[in-house]
C-alpha cells in the first residue's frame, strides 16, 4: 500500500534540510563568526590572546575570583592560570588583591583599563557583527534571530534534562 502522506504522516525532508545538514551549515557559520570575532578583538586597543580575553571576560562576569577558581573556569592548570594572570597584570588589566577573610588567598579583579578594553573589543564586535547582518534581507535577519532563539530554547531544555533540572 502506497502512503499518500495524510494527516499526522511527518513532513518529507527536503535535502539539506535535516539536522546533520543544519548542522554542518552552523558549523561553518560558527568558523565564519569565530573569525569576525577574532579579527575584531585583534583591531582592539590591546591585541589579545583568546585566553586572555576569556580570562578577562570570566572575571568581569565573576569579580574576586581567586587563582584556582579562574583555573577551574578557563579549565586550565593552575600554573599557566597564573601565567597568564601575571601577563594581564603586567598590561594593567588586572590586579591582585589579598582576600579580606583570608590573607593567603588572592583575589583578581578587572582594572578600569581592563575593562576599557573589554568594552572596546565588545564594541568592536558588535559593529562588525552590525556590519555583516546589514548585508542581509531583512526577511532572513528575521529568521537568523528567529532560528536562535529556537537553538537557545532548546540547548536551555536539553541542558535542562542531562543535568536534572527539569524538562521531560
Amino acid at each position: 500500500m502506497t502512503d499518500l502522506g495524510g494527516a499526522g504522516a511527518p513532513r518529507p525532508r527536503r535535502p539539506g534540510e535535516g539536522p546533520e545538514a543544519v548542522a554542518a551549515q552552523i558549523a561553518d557559520a560558527v568558523e565564519s563568526l569565530t573569525a569576525l570575532w577574532s579579527v575584531a578583538a585583534q583591531k582592539a586597543s590591546l591585541r589579545l590572546s583568546l585566553h586572555q580575553l576569556r580570562a578577562l571576560r570570566t572575571l568581569e562576569a565573576a569579580p574576586g575570583l581567586n587563582l584556582t577558581a579562574l583555573a577551574d573556569q578557563l579549565d586550565i592548570g593552575l600554573p599557566t592560570a597564573s601565567r597568564l594572570c601575571d601577563r594581564l597584570a603586567a598590561a594593567g588589566l588586572l590586579e591582585r588583591a589579598p582576600h579580606p577573610d583570608t590573607r593567603r588567598e588572592v583575589q583578581l579583579w578587572l582594572t578600569t583599563h581592563g575593562q576599557h578594553v573589554l568594552s572596546d573589543v565588545a564594541g568592536r564586535r558588535a559593529q562588525a557583527l552590525a556590519r555583516t547582518l546589514a548585508a542581509m534581507e531583512p526577511g532572513e535577519r528575521v529568521a537568523l534571530s528567529r532560528g536562535l532563539r529556537g537553538f537557545l530554547a532548546a540547548r536551555e531544555a536539553g541542558v535542562r534534562r542531562v543535568d536534572g533540572t527539569g524538562g521531560t
